[in-house]
């Protein structure tokens, strides 16, 4: 459980030098108005730091012979300052326009398929469909605007999602090239530092309405996570099925037990126990293995984690081809005491089975 929480932690740390803390999207719909009161009033809370604009479409790329399609995403001047995009450029310098040309920061993939790289000579020529024109069969090309950039830079995520299919550019170059003037995609926001990102979230929400939505980072990649998260608990419960055969062994190893100790058994009786009494000892005592076996696998097991954590013992190979040398691990508490909690639960049922079959013969 402690390295599918680090996979999700490495996972959360690619797609957040990407990814905003909050991100406001129209619900029905492609773009929407960012210049209303509601959204003057939300860039003025105090717990946020950044607000950008970002303006997102598909395009056609075309660099020479070779052409894929991406999405172009259109991004505010303090795009650099919402995000950690120079921590994942592969290649070049993030910018996005000069005093003569736009550039573009590409996806790695993107970059690989065009076979272009940062500051090529050649410029990327971009075809967008024009929004309100028919398409005209017999001239195709004429319902496309086009357009160039040059290539400043490629960033590298590990996650095809982006590396494969987007495209960095500002926003004034996406607007003209889709003839939009003010309207934008979704504004992402970045806040400050200790600031309660779910208390943020719902306040904004509760401004805006049910026309938006604003979702947090985990929310902006749902399927990721929750993928992640069901392999997590479904290698739970096959280890939980695994204890359950484990459990014979108590089973057996604690009615064994009983049955050597009938002579004791014998003695409490004449000493005044009852039944009951005599059940609990039992009981109590099967339980305590159970408990002791649980917490020194617990002990043991987060003596590894750490030691996996810092040492990277378990080397995930592959020369270089994953974005971390060792599998990552991270302890939740969380997860300790729910296994605690299922080891003793497990061995409390295991353990009152043969005390309750025993406890019949010996009030015969």
């Amino acid at each position: 459980m402690s390295v599918f929480n680090g996979f999700q932690g490495m996972v959360f740390e690619m797609f957040s030098s990407f990814d905003p803390d909050l991100k406001i999207t129209p619900a029905k719909g492609k773009v929407f108005d960012p210049t209303t009161d509601v959204f003057l009033e939300i860039k003025s809370f105090p717990e946020i730091d950044i607000v950008s604009e970002t303006l997102e479409d598909n395009i056609l790329l075309k660099y020479k012979e070779r052409q894929v399609p991406a999405v172009m995403k259109g991004v505010s001047d303090n795009f650099e300052t919402l995000t950690q995009i120079n921590d994942i450029l592969f290649d070049g310098e993030f910018i996005l326009k000069d005093e003569v040309n736009n550039f573009a920061t590409l996806g790695i993939g993107i970059a690989s398929n065009l076979g272009v790289s940062a500051n090529s000579v050649l410029p990327l020529d971009i075809y967008a469909p024009k929004r309100n024109a028919p398409v005209n069969l017999s001239n195709p090309i004429s319902s496309f605007s086009i357009d160039h950039a040059y290539i400043g830079a490629v960033f590298m995520i590990s996650q095809p999602v982006y590396d494969d299919n987007y495209m960095i550019v500002s926003i004034d170059f996406t607007r003209e090239l889709f003839d939009y003037e003010k309207e934008v995609s979704a504004l992402e926001i970045k806040l400050k530092d200790k600031v309660n990102i779910k208390s943020v979230q719902k306040k904004i929400q509760q401004i805006i309405g049910e026309d938006y939505i604003v979702k947090d980072l985990f929310q902006q990649q749902e399927a990721a996570f929750k993928m992640m998260s069901i392999e997590k608990w479904v290698t739970f419960l096959m280890l939980c099925f695994i204890l359950l055969i484990a459990t014979f062994n108590v089973i057996g190893s604690l009615s064994m037990l009983i049955v050597e100790k009938q002579a004791d058994i014998i003695t409490l009786r004449n000493l005044g126990a009852d039944n009951k009494l005599i059940s609990r000892i039992f009981l109590f005592e099967g339980w305590m293995i159970s408990a002791l076996g649980a917490i020194i696998g617990i002990f043991f097991g987060v003596l590894i984690c750490l030691g996996q954590q810092y040492f990277g013992w378990l080397q995930l190979g592959g020369s270089g081809a994953f974005a971390v040398d060792a599998y990552p691990v991270q302890i939740e508490i969380r997860d300790l005491i729910l296994v605690l909690a299922t080891v003793l639960f497990i061995g409390f049922l295991a353990a009152l089975y043969p005390v309750l079959y025993l406890s019949k013969k010996w009030a015969k």
